[in-house]
């Protein structure tokens, strides 16, 4: 589950990380009395409105800007809020804004001694280890740093039987050049970062930049926290931080009807019960020459009625041209899934587009017989290739 910047400061403030001050605003006129408390908090007469999205890239997007005013921080913030922000990590789409954090510039005037740092911590899956990811050239080019001059980026593995030592924070504080009380601070920064990340069980945890001012602190000027959503059990309250509007709104449908739904790209819907069925089911469709349009797991006990929510929500992507059904009844009994596509089919109307099923395992026969006495234009299969080139075939 990705969260917003400002919720992301607020859990690396509960590990003893400095932010900097930011204050919430949804309005132009909450961003400037943000603006004003500021002010009289901290002696700022500089402050950062940076549009709060589930992506990053947003500086040279535009999601970034400085106002040295207060009439400054009004106007910007209003054509901040409500703009569509595409970014490289949003894709063409973009993100609507809706809301916006007011910043106190934590860049000292006339300050030449800063410097900017990436960092994250991360689980690399090709070695099962949590790997904190750093670079001396922090900032808004640093997917630019990462593409054309990636031995700029290092990486510090932590092994899970002791976790992150000592001296590996200081390697990498090493590694960033800095010394003296600089030093001391970043090792104290990733100590608590990485004790950040492991304690709210979180799948990524990214700051860019990391600055270190000209009097040696270190401040965590953005946050990009992707919680793992197998962990939230344990975090009940981390629940209250989830944005539905920043997610996409068939899957946010979808998961309120108990189904494990993701969007794709492509021209063929998908439903089947179990993941790694629906991957095989992904593959063969690729193979057979189409492009999986969703991946849907209907799960282990899928009922008629559950089966029929999946049909309405493959149906509302416009790009599907055929949709492929294909369970494997184990727990689930194919007969009843049978019915479920029945049901649906009549309770829809008017679907234009062939639907292609095979199931096989509990019921099967029972399952083929219901479908071919509906009387419905649905296609049977009874082997994964046989249903893919019914895909190819009905699709060319």
């Amino acid at each position: 589950m990705n969260i917003h910047e400002y919720q992301g400061k607020q859990l690396l403030r509960s590990f003893g990380i400095a932010t900097g001050e930011a204050i919430l605003a949804e309005t132009a006129e909450q961003a400037v009395e943000a603006a004003k408390r500021l002010q009289q908090q901290t002696g700022t007469a500089i402050w950062v409105i940076k549009a709060q999205v589930h992506a990053g890239g947003r500086g040279k997007a535009g999601g970034v800007k400085i106002a040295k005013s207060l009439e400054e921080v009004k106007e910007k913030a209003s054509a901040m809020l409500g703009m569509n922000l595409v970014s490289r990590q949003t894709g063409p789409q973009g993100k609507i804004v809706h809301k916006l954090l007011i910043a106190e510039d934590v860049y000292y005037p006339g300050e030449s001694k800063t410097k900017e740092y990436y960092m994250s911590v991360l689980l690399d899956r090709n070695k099962g280890h949590n790997t904190i990811v750093y670079s001396q050239e922090g900032g808004m080019d640093i997917e630019e740093v990462a593409d054309k001059t990636p031995e700029k980026i290092q990486k510090e593995e932590v092994d899970p039987k002791v976790g992150l030592q000592g001296f590996q924070c200081r390697k990498i504080a090493f590694n960033l050049g800095l010394e003296g009380q600089a030093f001391k601070e970043m090792t104290k920064f990733i100590a608590n970062l990485y004790r950040a990340y492991e304690q709210t069980d979180s799948s990524l945890f990214e700051i860019n930049p990391v600055l270190k001012t000209s009097d040696n602190k270190i401040i965590a000027v953005d946050a990009k926290v992707s919680l793992d959503n197998n962990g939230l059990f344990r975090h009940p309250d981390y629940l209250e931080m989830r944005d539905e509007l920043e997610e996409d709104a068939t899957e946010v449908e979808a998961g309120k009807s108990g189904l494990n739904y993701v969007k794709l790209d492509g021209n063929v819907g998908c439903m089947v019960n179990g993941a790694g069925l629906a991957m095989a089911t992904m593959d063969i469709i690729k193979l057979s020459g189409g492009e999986p349009a969703n991946f849907l797991d209907v799960g282990g006990t899928a009922n008629a009625e559950r089966v029929e929510k999946a049909f309405r929500i493959i149906l509302k992507d416009v790009h599907v041209k055929a949709i492929l059904v294909n369970i494997f009844g184990g727990i689930v009994r194919c007969d009843r899934v049978a019915q479920g596509i029945v049901d649906a089919y009549k309770n829809i109307g008017n679907i234009q587009i062939p639907i292609i099923v095979r199931l096989q395992g509990t019921n099967a026969i029972e399952a083929k017989k219901l479908i071919a006495d509906s009387g419905l234009k649905v296609f049977s299969a009874v082997e994964l290739q046989e249903a893919a080139d019914l895909v190819k075939k009905l699709l060319s």
